[in-house]
């Protein structure tokens, strides 16, 4: 397996580790793979530090209200030691019985450190309906919660 092969196998791993840690509310796991100096820059346009992000982690996802997640779309591009992962999450979310459904992008910018890459930048962005990607790029689904 040649280098390039063997990233992008790792990065995809990870991507999946990302998404099933944010589902999961896993905070070691993912506390594990974010480069001491990562931030996160969200769909309205904050940035959050780390800390502040790892805080949310712990209970960001509630499978009452987030009944449907899925990681489609999935690109990754590796230059040197620098790599971007990127794919589209789309989601059901219930508020007050009201069932919303939607998709979000990201970007996650991932550099290596020694043999491991560690995550230093995850950036959101809202997919607009024309703009979605289709069910044939699915890569994972969770149904409350649970992978399927």
């Amino acid at each position: 397996m040649t280098t390039q092969s063997a990233d992008l196998q790792t990065l995809a791993a990870l991507n999946k580790r990302f998404i099933h840690n944010f589902v999961t509310n896993d905070v070691p796991s993912h506390d594990a793979i974010l480069h001491p100096d990562f931030r996160a820059i969200y769909s309205a346009g904050n940035h959050i530090d780390r800390g502040t992000y790892l805080k949310y982690w712990a209970t960001g996802f509630d499978p009452k209200v987030i009944t449907y997640w899925d990681m489609r779309d999935q690109r990754i591009n590796v230059v040197g030691d620098t790599a971007l992962v990127g794919a589209t999450n789309r989601w059901i979310r219930v508020i007050n019985g009201v069932e919303t459904i939607g998709m979000t992008c990201y970007t996650d910018t991932y550099v290596r450190v020694g043999e491991k890459w560690l995550c230093i930048l995850a950036q959101l962005t809202p997919v607009q309906p024309d703009n979605y990607p289709g069910d044939e790029t699915l890569v994972v689904k969770y149904f409350n919660g649970v992978l399927q």
